[in-house]
């Protein structure tokens, strides 16, 4: 299959000056899998209906079939379609934050998305994405898009269409390419069928920002304990992980570099992840920088685009410093226990 690529650009105002926009909204139509851009990652869209186009998906990412995908919309009518019973915290949340990083689990209504998106379940998971060529997609097609990452499945997300092309070229119809994406990391997934409501996934919306709108949040108990049983299926999985081991370091730069040096005795090709204030501290084989330990926002934002250069500089084993496990370093963390498998090394 060819992979087509139609590049756009968000800063115009009338999207349906761009053929390319119409283009990828017909193979849309026509059951194809397309990926498009977001505000957190590249997505890879199919219809969210239609139970062969959702096939392709876990087709192209390799992705188990009981971990359920995102519905997509760009109107509130999309919502009112494919979930029911919408409880009075998502509505806030709605107003909110919609469109933004935010993913609500829901009631779904029943024989509208198909049972490869939802996995079987009861719920529906439903964001409404910060992106106007998400939006214009979406918009145009006429379809709610099923869209997980638009990545080799258990690989680091993409957050340019070069990873998206990187990943699954020949696999896929199309890429919408709008350049590199802003946040960074997933959207924050919340569900919203509890007494209270619960996050299963922390993202580019803060359980702090949270529980200003709505009050008490809780946080699924797998989030704090990896030894416990997630509540949301797809969870269970290794993600965002570069080819090389991956080891979180709890400690002083010193304990880092030393284990950076033990390694490096032994001929191993060794990573260091850390960031720009910490970029000269270490001598390894490969530093990079994700971002500024002042800004996780920008942490956020370069993470995965870091960890797939390990890819590139063909490393043996990375070590990772920590990051504050608060407000968005929530989400940082998350990403990096996954991507280690929950290695961590602590200093003593």
């Amino acid at each position: 299959m060819e992979t087509k690529i139609w590049v756009v650009d968000k800063f115009v105002d009338k999207y349906e000056l761009y053929p390319q926009i119409s283009q990828a909204a017909e193979l849309l139509r026509a059951g194809e899998v397309v990926a498009f851009p977001t505000e957190t990652v590249y997505g890879l869209g199919a219809n969210a209906a239609s139970s062969a186009a959702v096939k392709k998906i876990f087709q192209a990412k390799g992705r188990p079939s009981d971990n359920p995908l995102i519905v997509h919309i760009a109107d509130y009518d999309q919502l009112g379609q494919i979930a029911v019973d919408i409880p009075d915290v998502a509505q806030t949340l709605i107003e909110r934050l919609w469109p933004g990083p935010l993913t609500m689990v829901l009631k779904k209504r029943k024989n509208v998305v198909c049972e490869e998106v939802t996995a079987g379940l009861a719920s529906v998971a439903v964001r409404m994405p910060a992106h106007p060529v998400a939006l214009a997609l979406i918009r145009e097609s006429g379809l709610p898009l099923a869209a997980p990452s638009a990545n080799r499945s258990g690989k680091p997300s993409p957050t340019s269409a070069m990873h998206v092309l990187a990943d699954l070229n020949g696999k896929i119809a199309g890429i919408v390419d709008d350049g590199p994406t802003g946040i960074g990391v997933e959207s924050t997934v919340l569900d919203c069928t509890t007494d209270i409501p619960t996050i299963l996934r922390p993202g580019g919306v803060t359980k702090e920002e949270l529980e200003h709108l709505i009050g008490r949040v809780h946080v699924d108990a797998a989030l704090l304990n990896e030894k416990e049983k997630p509540k949301a299926p797809g969870m269970k999985y290794t993600h965002y992980a570069p080819r090389a081991p991956l080891t979180i370091v709890e400690g002083t730069s010193g304990f880092l570099q030393q284990l950076v040096d033990e390694q490096r005795a032994l001929g191993k090709k060794v990573g260091v992840l850390t960031t720009e204030e910490r970029q000269l501290t270490y001598r390894a084989d490969a530093v990079i920088s994700c971002g500024k330990r002042s800004d996780l926002y920008t942490v956020a934002r370069h993470l995965y685009d870091a960890l797939r250069a390990f890819d590139e500089a063909e490393v043996d084993m990375i070590y990772s410093e920590c990051f504050p496990n608060h407000g968005i370093g929530t989400a940082i963390m998350n990403r990096l226990k996954k991507a280690a498998g929950y290695r961590v090394l602590y200093e003593k």
